[in-house]
């Protein structure tokens, strides 16, 4: 599944079990890259509107570890883990996304990092081990709209830095 509308790829054989989720950030690519890959960026603008991060331990590099605890606005706590599987800086980054290390649920996404002008294109595409898990994630976790809105905070919160950086 494409959330991308206008623009998107054409469907892949295993379009029923993704999600693909792209914004225009008004930001260099570099400093996007480096809000997506620096723990300190990341625990600022990370999940979707009323999340909150608590990392546990973090790692970025091939086969390193994110271990954190997502707090959402109801109280409710989400323990999550990703790997990253690989890291080509500043344009790519492939990881697995699950609730802990060995997570037979877990799920790969493939970000990228396309200059836009003076702007950069994410793409983030996730691709569940089955359409269920999928569609699960959709309906009951609302993953394309937490998507969006996650991009929605990663773009306000690199444009503060930029905006800060014009103002000196």
């Amino acid at each position: 599944m494409s959330a991308t509308g206008r623009g998107a790829p054409a469907q892949s054989a295993t379009a029923d079990r993704e999600i693909v989720i792209s914004r225009v950030i008004d930001a260099p690519r570099e400093l996007v890259f480096e809000a997506f890959t620096e723990v300190w960026h990341l625990s600022r603008w990370w999940g979707p509107d009323g999340f909150t991060t608590t990392t546990q331990s973090f790692e970025f590099r091939v086969g390193g570890v994110w271990d954190f605890v997502m707090h959402g606005p109801d109280g409710t706590d989400y323990t999550e883990w990703i790997s990253w599987t690989e890291i080509a800086p500043p344009g790519r980054i492939a990881l697995l996304h699950g609730e802990f290390r060995g997570d037979p649920n877990a799920f790969e996404s493939v970000v990228t990092f396309e200059p836009d002008g003076a702007a950069t294109r994410i793409e983030m595409r996730t691709l569940f081990p089955t359409k269920e898990l999928r569609d699960e994630a959709v309906q009951n976790y609302h993953a394309i709209d937490g998507g969006h809105q996650t991009l929605s905070n990663l773009a306000a919160y690199v444009t503060e830095i930029v905006r800060k950086g014009a103002e000196g």
